[in-house]
């Protein structure tokens, strides 16, 4: 027997809405399929048709070498979104400024901004990796073709985020403000399947993500609060904690939202010496991932502020992120404030 699939939980979302039209479920399905069809080109590798892996020899906006899936997971997104009339534009981590739809699809009243693969460096060893994406009303005053002020907007306004990872099972995490689901792609039926219902993350944690070898280059509350968590019983804290660290944002975030934890990526000297205000893209990495983390009850802060309430200044802006376990990130709050 069938469990409940995506689209008929989507379906149910949407009658939560009165006057609803189809086009949210409609758009959800199409960023489904899009998803879908990166997860088939992770799977096959060098074994498809074409060498997917490897580099694409470019870079992206921030200066970053693409891999080749970047580019090929960043076209099948767009060529999947832009027909449906659901969209006005959308917006990705690997192109410079908003991509306008060809002239002769019609236009929708959502924008979608999406990072087509996080964590691509993993392609050559096999690591986990996945898709990133939020969902935005354009702002009903807008008119003619969608512009970059359209998409500014702070991660409350979000209608709905998620994201898929591709692992040993492709798994959608998908949240429209009512709790966080997870479903899994059953390859049997084609078909993502609810697997995880209500996710939740636990209030306390005795883990920790974080990527150590920048330590020396943590402002002092971050480091107040990771020299605590290596300190074990013998410390302030009177435990043991655990570190873990992948290298994809999505699938570190993941694991704290299943298990409980919390993930790091602080601002650093380095970066302030460079002028960015932190790693991980406020729009295409940051505000979806927060939305699901404090959906399942946990808390996403840059250290001094919710991340969510962050006005955005352009479509690439950088910001710190501090997520996870409620108890954990707000510990950490209380160490910013105090310094």
């Amino acid at each position: 027997m069938i469990g409940t699939t995506i689209t008929e939980y989507i379906i149910e979302e949407q009658r939560r809405v009165p006057g609803a039209t189809g086009d949210f479920t409609s758009l959800i399905n199409d960023v489904v399929i899009a998803c879908k069809a990166i997860s088939s080109a992770v799977r096959y590798g060098r074994l498809s048709d074409l060498d997917v892996l490897g580099s694409a020899e470019t870079e992206n906006v921030q200066g970053e070498v693409q891999k080749k899936l970047d580019v090929i997971s960043n076209d099948l997104f767009l060529r999947r979104n832009e027909y449906g009339g659901h969209v006005a534009a959308m917006a990705s981590e690997e192109m410079d400024d908003v991509y306008h739809l060809p002239a002769q699809y019609p236009r929708g009243k959502y924008l979608l901004v999406f990072d087509p693969l996080d964590g691509s460096s993993n392609t050559e060893v096999n690591g986990a990796l996945g898709t990133i994406f939020s969902i935005l009303r354009r702002p009903d005053n807008a008119a003619g073709e969608a512009q970059e002020a359209d998409f500014l907007q702070p991660g409350v306004k979000q209608v709905c985020a998620g994201y898929a990872m591709y692992g040993p099972s492709t798994l959608m995490v998908i949240t429209s403000g009512h709790g966080v689901n997870g479903f899994t792609l059953d390859q049997r039926i084609g078909e993502f399947v609810l697997s995880h219902p209500n996710m939740r993350i636990p209030e306390d944690t005795a883990e920790f993500s974080i990527n150590m070898a920048y330590m020396t280059r943590w402002e002092p509350p971050v480091k107040r609060y990771i020299d605590e968590c290596l300190a074990g019983k013998a410390g302030p804290r009177g435990k043991e904690f655990n570190m873990r660290w992948v290298g994809a944002m999505i699938a570190d975030v993941h694991r704290v939202l299943t298990r409980g934890g919390i993930f790091m990526y602080p601002i650093d000297g380095k970066m302030k010496a460079k002028g960015v205000g932190g790693k991980l893209r406020l729009m295409y990495e940051a505000n979806p991932m927060s939305f699901v983390v404090e959906q399942a009850g946990g808390l996403s802060v840059t250290g001094t502020e919710r991340i969510m309430t962050v006005q955005p200044q352009g479509l690439h802006q950088r910001v710190p992120v501090i997520m996870g376990s409620k108890n954990e990130v707000e510990r950490v709050v209380v160490y910013h404030q105090a310094a």
